[in-house]
């Protein structure tokens, strides 16, 4: 592929990234409108778009966004990693207490089950696959 091509693929990302976090924004709003609580649907447009905004800002200002999203080397693709990492281990200590707080409260549990549960198994399948192919 052409420099010019991959440039542009690389821009695209940039703007495609802050786009995506104003879309979840926008899907939320939609939904809880349509859940009757239009205030909670603002709320989380305007948080998610602040988000987007920042990250627009930050693409040609940022050596840490530009080299995660453009064409990262191996520091940027460790850095990468080990956020992921983070983020995964902090949203699955998340489900986990909101699975025991809705258990001890009477509750079924089943919506953070299921979460924790795709987790754990597409765990375990990523492992088996990327060590197949190492």
């Amino acid at each position: 592929m052409s420099q010019t091509g991959n440039r542009m693929n690389e821009t695209s990302l940039g703007r495609a990234i802050p786009a995506f976090f104003v879309g979840v924004g926008v899907v939320c709003l939609v939904s809880a409108v349509v859940g009757g609580r239009p205030i909670v649907g603002v709320v989380m447009l305007v948080i998610m778009a602040a988000c987007g905004g920042a990250l627009f800002l930050l693409r040609r200002r940022s050596e840490t966004y530009t080299g995660l999203t453009d064409e990262p080397d191996e520091r940027f693709n460790a850095i990468g990693q080990r956020a992921l990492a983070g983020t995964g281990a902090v949203l699955t200590i998340a489900l986990f207490g909101a699975l025991v707080g809705d258990l001890a409260s009477g509750g079924t549990g089943s919506p953070f089950f299921w979460l924790l549960a795709t987790g754990a198994v597409t765990f375990v399948a990523l492992v088996a696959l990327l060590r197949r192919q190492s």
